[in-house]
């Protein structure tokens, strides 16, 4: 299932992933651990500034190289969950921060100096209803003082800065449910302890997930990234491509198990015979292959309107749920295929079907992908 697209960069990333084996990732997981180890040499690699252009020291590619690295990192066995907020984080700065910003920013980004890994949007009585969010930052003179609550912030722990998504006006003023919101960068060394406080949350994944509290934090209000009030529109950006993205590490999660299953089926053998002999093993196999090629070029087709600046939120959608839909048939076939060998943690299936499962959930849930295409696409009344 070979993909043409930049084949050297594939092959830089298969290189560097093979020194991060299936012993690496399991010790990691036992212990819940963060993989500092492999971000760092992504980021000394320059993997993850692709997106970054060269004026800021990234390499200035677009988005399908950086789809390309994020499949290949999950076909690898490995996961780029660790890491791969900071390629669409940093497009909010990119897009939409003052020179000024991007100048003290972006090159440090792009040399590991500064990690801008926490996406600080979700809320625990928002959820995917970003509009109802209602952690405030109230503007006093020069700075910003927030106070409120995050859920599911990944990486947190492990950031230095964070795209943090708040109200500055109250929703009930608001002409438009998604207007008086703003973005803030908030700089996590000074925060911490000194208005927010980090806890971590444990899950059935080693993903470093955290619940965030505000409590009169203060942000220079030199820290606001556009305009304030329109941040909403800001942080699509960043959906978008957090969302094509996610559907390629999908893709490479699917490839991962059809590999995986693909040689075991070859190799088993019961009954006097290699178990992939048997077509109520090969026609799964076969099923999973199709469908992740078929998400592959959805997921080309959403990147490539993303680069073009075109309008793509329903092609980034549509490419999530088909992609995150395909590594889950692909996982439980692989499952399936290996038998109680699957549930062994030294084969890595275990693992990687716990990881991306994930994926029918996060970033944004299958059911409301649907009702984005059911109602934007079919011109079906809202059902919300």
């Amino acid at each position: 299932m070979a993909d043409e697209s930049f084949p050297e960069i594939r092959e830089a990333v298969r290189r560097l992933c093979a020194r991060f084996p299936g012993a690496y990732w399991r010790e990691l997981d036992r212990a819940r651990a963060y993989p500092t180890e492999f971000v760092r040499a992504l980021t000394e690699a320059g993997f993850l500034s692709v997106l970054i252009p060269e004026a800021y020291g990234g390499s200035g590619l677009g988005l399908r190289a950086a789809v390309a690295v994020l499949e290949e990192i999950h076909r690898s066995g490995a996961n780029g969950a660790a890491c791969h907020a900071q390629m669409y984080t940093m497009g909010t700065l990119l897009r939409h921060g003052t020179e000024a910003q991007k100048q003290a920013h972006l090159p440090k980004i792009a040399s590991g100096e500064l990690r801008l890994q926490a996406f600080g949007v979700t809320e625990p009585d928002a959820g995917t209803d970003t509009t109802r969010i209602t952690t405030f930052a109230r503007r006093e003179g020069d700075r910003y003082v927030v106070n409120g609550r995050k859920i599911w912030i990944s990486r947190a722990e492990h950031s230095d800065l964070m795209v943090l998504l708040c109200r500055t006006s109250p929703r009930d003023e608001a002409a438009k449910p998604s207007d008086g919101m703003s973005v803030l960068l908030v700089d996590m060394r000074e925060a911490v302890g000194k208005g927010l406080t980090i806890r971590p949350v444990r899950t059935m994944l080693n993903h470093a997930t955290t619940e965030l509290f505000f409590e009169d934090l203060e942000v220079p209000a030199a820290n606001l990234i556009g305009e304030e009030g329109k941040g909403f529109r800001y942080i699509l950006d960043g959906m978008n491509a957090e969302r094509i993205l996610i559907a390629a590490e999908c893709i490479g999660d699917a490839r991962f198990f059809i590999d995986r299953a693909s040689a075991y089926a070859k190799e088993r053998v019961v009954f006097g015979r290699p178990i992939g002999e048997n077509q109520g093993v090969q026609f799964p196999l076969a099923r999973a292959f199709v469908q992740a090629t078929g998400a592959s070029l959805m997921v080309d087709r959403a990147a490539t309107l993303f680069e073009a600046g075109e309008p793509c939120g329903t092609e980034a959608n549509m490419a999530k749920l088909v992609a995150s839909e395909a590594s889950w048939f692909a996982a439980d076939m692989c499952l399936q295929t290996h038998g109680g060998f699957g549930f062994a943690e030294e084969y890595d299936i275990e693992r990687k079907f716990r990881e991306t499962r994930l994926y029918q959930v996060a970033p944004i849930s299958t059911n409301l992908i649907l009702s984005h295409v059911a109602t934007h696409v079919l011109g079906q009344p809202k059902s919300f």
